[in-house]
């Protein structure tokens, strides 16, 4: 009941709070103890107000960091040595211990909400994040992106991409709908606090330049507008609803992997419990019979 995200998945702003061999760690020992059922998803950030403690490190080098200690850690987790030569963190090759027992393969995510991110996702191997904001449709061009840039690197194509969704399952269609107007607008009142989205910083901030474009539109639709797109994209209602929504967006992006949230926006512990039960007992079932 948190941030959306598969079971095991842990998310790191890789190259800003801990130097690359540091990070390593983290997913080497969750590789270690759970096996194939271990995630390692990877972002750089996006709010400014989280860079602001760092000591040194600049919003606008994210990307250059990013990228280079993102290669740095997947390889570590392949083959058991950490090396670099990038301007952000040289590393003599050095053997890890515990050498990982397993790699990441077909286990690792890269958020991917822009087009160099979208890039970077595909050159380093990892499947591409994305969480429900706006319509699917627009999501494809991303999406086929994605698919071109990871099979001209490693020659195959790419496993489906992950949606991310802000769920709320009941019996009722119409209580599901005024109630996800109101946890979701709650939730993203603080989401447009929080990473200042509609503020005009981004267009002037190097690696966010898409960010920037993304506000303009999002100061002219207001945030009315954005929740209204947000709640177009997000699968709430009755099983029924939410299994339709599924279905448009296969229909839309081809297969993708799922992941839930049920707890945001002030939904009470026990409305969250219920919505989740109801969707493990009447949605799951369903989405596990497709291919």
């Amino acid at each position: 009941l948190g941030r959306p995200r598969p079971q095991g998945l842990r998310q790191r702003q890789l190259g800003q709070l801990e130097e690359a061999v540091q990070l390593f760690r983290g997913p080497n020992r969750r590789g270690g103890r759970q096996g194939p059922r271990a995630r390692f998803g990877m972002g750089r950030g996006l709010s400014r107000r989280e860079y602001e403690p760092f000591r040194g490190v600049e919003m606008h080098e994210s990307r250059g960091r990013f990228d280079e200690s993102a290669a740095m850690v997947v390889e570590a987790l392949r083959t058991g040595f950490i090396e670099g030569d990038g301007p952000y963190y040289p590393q003599p090759r050095t053997e890890i211990r515990p050498r990982p027992e397993r790699d990441f393969a077909d286990r690792l995510y890269a958020v991917a909400g822009s087009d160099d991110s979208v890039e970077s996702a595909a050159t380093i191997g990892a499947r591409m994040v994305m969480f429900a904001e706006k319509e699917w449709e627009r999501r494809r061009p991303g999406i086929d992106r994605h698919r071109e840039l990871f099979a001209e690197a490693h020659g195959e194509a790419p496993p489906p991409p992950l949606t991310a969704d802000f769920t709320l399952c009941m019996t009722d269609g119409e209580e599901a709908r005024q109630k996800a107007e109101q946890y979701m607008g709650t939730y993203l009142a603080s989401l447009l606090g929080h990473y200042e989205l509609m503020d005009d910083h981004f267009a002037d901030t190097e690696g966010y330049e898409g960010y920037g474009k993304n506000a303009e539109v999002l100061r002219k639709v207001g945030e009315a507008g954005f929740l209204k797109g947000f709640m177009g994209s997000n699968a709430y209602g009755t099983p029924d609803q939410i299994l339709e929504a599924f279905e448009q967006r296969r229909d839309a992006l081809g297969p993708y992997e799922l992941a839930t949230c049920f707890r945001y926006g002030g939904i009470p512990f026990d409305e969250a419990k219920a919505s989740l039960e109801l969707f493990a007992s009447e949605v799951l079932p369903v989405l596990k019979t497709w291919d």
